[in-house]
């Protein structure tokens, strides 16, 4: 546990540097109901010790274990009838998500496993249509989920489902740009009038990059959206993916006062100095708490 503590500290710190304020994190890497859940227990430890804000979500629906390979029924059973009970009994995420895609899970088994999440009373997310059209876009459209993830191949009809039902489209770029895949048709979910998020999808995996200059740079140059609509992308519609829009995600009266200062004039040097870190200082509910020029976190 105080490894992990430590790896997640380390890591907030660096995620911190590049303005992040609020993050959500995703269990998934265990599989099993004690890995999950101590991962969670992590995250919850972490919320009290660090300024950036970490919105748990509960994804043990992450891949089939290899002792259930072609029992996938079985294991969203267990999923359902054991450790999802124990991660909402426990408060220890606030949102479930699943990755409904060929050869993982299927739309069936991760509508079996939303609507239960949904009755304990856990908000919904969905990775959906990485790798092929499964119809994950329109399963997240009919549960009325918060957000879905990545979306490379979700089709004309269930992106124009998600922007109806309010589904916030979470666009990972670095993925793609990693994986060597197509990126999402950003300007197009724009373009129909969908809300597009954008996030680091920072794993150990198959992207482990928590750049958000990378992630700018990717989406102005290569998903054809705009300076602005990437600003707004990784601040309030970013803040809506994880429900918080009405809290942080701009500065207004009311909100949390979270903001980074750029060294630039202006945001348009942040896709301009490709990959390069602008930000000069970021403060955290109207508190200074990363000043570069101090050398990095402040405890005021």
């Amino acid at each position: 546990m105080e490894e992990l503590v430590q790896s997640g500290i380390n890591r907030l710190d660096s995620m911190l540097s590049f303005g992040v304020t609020t993050v959500e994190g995703k269990s998934g890497y265990g599989l099993d109901c004690d890995t999950e859940i101590k991962q969670l227990e992590v995250m919850a430890h972490l919320n009290k010790i660090h300024y950036v804000e970490i919105a748990p979500t509960f994804l043990g629906a992450h891949a089939v274990p290899q002792a259930y390979k072609g029992k996938e029924d079985e294991f969203i059973e267990f999923m359902v009838s054991d450790v999802l009970p124990r991660v909402a009994e426990r408060n220890l995420a606030e949102f479930c998500d699943i990755f409904c895609e060929k050869n993982v899970f299927s739309v069936e088994q991760s509508r079996r496993l939303l609507s239960k999440a949904k009755d304990l009373g856990l908000k919904l997310k969905l990775h959906a249509d990485e790798i092929v059209p499964t119809g994950g876009a329109e399963l997240a459209a009919e549960l009325e989920a918060v957000s879905a993830d990545h979306l490379l191949q979700a089709s004309e009809e269930g992106i124009r489902q998600m922007a109806a039902a309010g589904v916030v489209a979470t666009l990972l770029p670095a993925t793609a740009f990693s994986l060597k895949e197509p990126f999402a048709r950003g300007r197009y979910m724009i373009d129909s009038n969908c809300a597009v998020a954008l996030a680091t999808d920072f794993n150990p995996g198959s992207c482990f990059t928590e750049s958000i200059p990378l992630i700018f740079a990717l989406a102005t140059l290569y998903m054809d959206i705009t300076t602005e609509e990437a600003v707004t992308a990784l601040t309030i519609n970013a803040a809506a993916a994880i429900d918080r829009a009405n809290s942080i995600g701009s500065i207004d009266i009311g909100k949390n006062g979270d903001l980074a200062v750029l060294e630039y004039p202006s945001y348009k040097f942040i896709p301009y100095h490709i990959g390069i870190n602008t930000v000069d200082k970021v403060v955290k509910k109207g508190n200074l708490v990363f000043d570069r020029e101090k050398g990095g976190m402040t405890y005021c």
